[in-house]
């Protein structure tokens, strides 16, 4: 210990304190060992995803540490989304610092400390919400489910031998440990600043694969070097960054530097625990931001910045393992024999539980509108409750139609994991995690009460919709190795693998209409009534008000700038025909006339008379109305001889 302590105070600058420095003798030594860290931020999480930035003077939490670490600090529950919850007249909330997991510092490379010409540093502490002696945030619900799991696995371990058999354990008494492992990929747009993107160009970039897996070049490229290297620093060992999919390719200036930038990118490092994971992904996000920022690039993560080009995802994989006293670590998830089964028992309960129960998981995962603008057929993006897990077990999954996907290496049993495709980069990661890992565990219950082996759990997972099972849903399939948008209808799919939200409106359904599949959440007290209906109450409220603050108003925007462009001269019957039936929707989603109300003003209304159903149907008429005038206004510009600059298919990331 005492030579990891030399080694730290002879760096010259640190990048992250692990969680054994978290005490004030070494504490009080690294700090000042280096001044140029001046200020502590408390970085707790909201039900809403956001975290809380603070500065605090290094001088003042060297003063009173001991109680820093252990009461923390105070603050206002009404700057936090806590709905419900920290109420006016109850608004106290602490924020109580995480001493498990790692610390980073926060570097200013634009603030030298005049000491020494390092960059002022923020030594950032992860930590909880506490409310009335109750801890009701992001990062409290997901260390709660990862401890809740760890005990239920230890239990299932010790009632049922032949878990134990599967595993090639002798005594329940080998573990040491139950580790959650988890990682997330990690997809985002780069643009300079007041370039606008044109929707035609990017589609056909796309369909002709021009940017995917190719160099990055300028700006870009310096950009994505140097957060890959700087993430190393920090310990984060990323394992890869690329280009992804969708873009277009940059021009050279008079400068002699690449303007008009505008494509995707795709950053991945390595696994970590799933608390861990959340919290690593938080600081990544911040420092693509800052780095890009230097090198006059914005940066998107947006899962749907453009309309009719690949959105952003997040994939997220999750395993689970054991640590033996022995020092062995054991994949939770993977079989004896890798090229004779796809994984055992506990895979099939954990695969088979996250789908069955996707209906209470998925408001944690898709809560956007843009979410939802991303989960639509024929982007990849997965929108049908079913998985995949290869064609045989030496063929791994490679369908990237389904929902999860099961991820093995038949030479690396450690590999094992499931990979849920529908999270995007703005999914609350803490929550997403924590509900994911409950719905696995009720599958892992019924297998092990099942007492089936793996191949008699496949044949289950297997089931065709109408086959009465154990544990699936009678009226489901659960299973595709076969392109879901390709090789079935949307009746079909809707039939097999039931009809999937498509706005933020139906997906909070979910909690109200599986009230057996959300009583999943609250097992182990990780969830409970009181954060469910917080959350809900925020993503609601932050629905309406985006559809009637931002959407409608842009999509005025649109309708304005959808103008006559023809005149007197060169102009065809058709041209007129074009406008009439363009200027006829125009109309019909915003001109309010005695007799009749345009669908923004029925939409406003339907607000305000809390009609959410009839809400959630007049926003999904309006996006078919809207894509349509797009559509129309293309094919009229389209037969005009005149070039016509600033039309609305160049709009702002």
């Amino acid at each position: 210990m005492q030579k990891k302590v030399e080694e730290l105070l002879e760096e010259a600058i640190i990048y992250s304190l692990p969680s054994w420095t978290h005490n004030k003798e070494v504490l009080t030594k690294v700090l000042e060992a280096h001044p140029n860290i001046q200020f502590v931020s408390v970085v707790a999480v909201d039900l809403g995803g956001n975290d809380t930035d603070e500065k605090i003077p290094v001088s003042l939490f060297l003063e009173d540490m001991e109680e820093f670490l252990s009461v923390g600090v105070q603050t206002d529950g009404s700057s936090v989304m806590l709905q419900g919850i920290a109420t006016l007249n109850n608004a106290k909330v602490d924020l109580i610092p995480d001493l498990d997991v790692n610390w980073f510092v926060d570097y200013n490379y634009d603030h030298l400390y005049e000491g020494n010409g390092l960059p002022i540093g923020t030594l950032r502490i992860p930590a909880f919400l506490e409310h009335d002696g109750k801890r009701v945030d992001s990062r409290s619900v997901l260390k709660r489910t990862a401890d809740y799991f760890a005990v239920q696995v230890q239990k299932l371990l010790k009632k049922h031998p032949h878990l134990l058999k599967e595993l090639n354990i002798d005594s329940p008494d080998e573990v040491a440990e139950v580790a959650l492992t988890t990682a997330t990929e990690l997809e985002f747009w780069v643009k300079t600043p007041e370039d606008y993107a044109d929707e035609e160009k990017l589609s056909t970039s796309q369909m002709l694969k021009e940017q995917y897996w190719k160099r990055t070049k300028g700006s870009v490229r310096t950009a994505l070097e140097e957060t890959i290297m700087l993430m190393d620093k920090y310990g984060f060992v990323p394992e890869m960054g690329h280009k992804e999919v969708g873009g277009i390719t940059a021009k050279i200036g008079v400068t002699g530097k690449l303007n008009h930038v505008m494509e995707q990118l795709e950053i991945d490092w390595k696994y970590s625990t799933a608390l861990q994971c959340a919290d690593n992904e938080l600081f990544i996000r911040e420092l693509i931001e800052e780095i890009f920022e230097n090198h006059g690039l914005e940066v998107t993560f947006l899962a749907k910045p453009i309309e009719g080009v690949a959105g952003s995802g997040k994939h997220t994989h999750m395993g689970a393992g054991l640590k033996l006293k022995n020092g062995k670590y054991i994949n939770l998830f993977a079989p004896k024999d890798m090229h004779a089964s796809y994984i055992n028992s506990i895979g099939w309960g954990a695969l088979m539980g996250l789908l069955k129960n996707y209906e209470v998981v998925n408001p944690f995962v898709t809560s956007t509108n843009d979410a939802f603008n991303r989960l639509k057929p024929g982007f990849e993006a997965p929108i049908c409750i079913v998985g995949s897990v290869g064609h045989t077990p030496e063929t791994p999954s490679r369908n990237r139609t389904v929902l999860v996907g099961l991820v093995r290496d038949t030479n690396n049993s450690l590999a094992t994991r499931f990979e849920l495709r529908a999270p995007n980069p703005t999914t609350n990661a803490y929550l997403c995690i924590a509900a994911s890992y409950q719905a696995m565990l009720d599958g892992i219950e019924a297998a092990a009460e099942s007492k089936m082996d793996d191949h008699q759990l496949q044949a289950e997972f297997s089931k065709k919709a109408g086959e009465e099972k154990l544990y699936l849903e009678k009226d489901r399939a659960y299973r595709s190795e076969e392109d879901v948008f390709e090789d079935f209808t949307e009746e079909e799919r809707n039939h097999l693998f039931a009809k999937p939200p498509a706005t933020v409106w139906e997906n909070l359904k979910g909690l109200e209409n599986y009230p057996d599949k959300k009583k999943v959440l609250f097992e182990g007290e990780v969830f409970s009534e009181e954060i469910v209906n917080s959350y809900r109450i925020s993503i609601l409220d932050q629905w309406v008000k985006e559809l009637t603050g931002r959407i409608i108003v842009d999509n005025m925007a649109l309708v304005r700038n959808c103008k006559k462009l023809h005149g007197a001269d060169n102009v065809t019957d058709l041209d007129v025909v074009n406008w009439e039936k363009m200027n006829a929707l125009r109309n019909y989603l915003m001109k309010d006339s005695l007799e009749r109300k345009s669908l923004f003003t029925q939409i406003r209304e339907a607000v305000e008379d809390k009609d959410f159903d009839l809400v959630s149907n007049l926003q999904l008429e309006m996006m078919e109305k809207v894509s349509c005038l797009k559509q129309l206004y293309v094919i009229y510009r389209r037969n005009l001889l005149e070039e016509v600059n600033g039309y609305y298919e160049h709009y702002r990331m």
